[in-house]
């Protein structure tokens, strides 16, 4: 069964382990960059593990923005064992479930980048309800969806 579970001293270790596959590492970051910026804004975010029963084969992090406000999800990946097993679409959806509690605003909004030339990602974000802003920074596209 897939599930969530933030990251913690007890598995912070594990999502070291995770591995990009070859070529993935110009679409997302490793979790260890990940993890320092969540040190960062810890005020703001929640970096998760991405979990089949006990074992991580994934991560990603949910960051709030109080500017905008909106909610924003960063870095996920799944490991490169594990890849195309629908891991990313459910952990898609707890995620979004997750952000639906407002663990720390207000808003509907989630947004996410997308590396341009990542069409598994694209395709799966878009599955999810997810357009294109119309935004874009260098390779990455800006995603927007409205919680219903």
């Amino acid at each position: 069964m897939i599930n969530l579970r933030k990251i913690t001293e007890d598995n912070f270790i594990d999502a070291f382990q995770l591995k990009l596959a070859p070529g993935q590492e110009q679409f997302v970051s490793h979790p260890i960059r990940s993890l320092a910026q969540a040190y960062v804004y810890r005020d703001q975010c929640q970096p998760f593990g991405i979990y089949e029963d006990d074992t991580m084969v994934g991560y990603v992090m949910v960051i709030y923005d109080y500017d905008i406000p909106e909610y924003d999800i960063w870095h996920m990946m799944i490991d490169e064992a594990k890849q195309g097993a629908g891991y990313g679409s459910r952990a898609l959806d707890l995620v979004l479930n997750y952000i639906r509690t407002k663990p720390f605003g207000s808003s509907d909004r989630v947004t996410l980048t997308c590396n341009k030339d990542n069409a598994k990602a694209m395709k799966l974000y878009k599955s999810k309800g997810f357009t294109e802003t119309g935004a874009e920074d260098e390779d990455e596209i800006e995603l927007s969806l409205m919680l219903q």
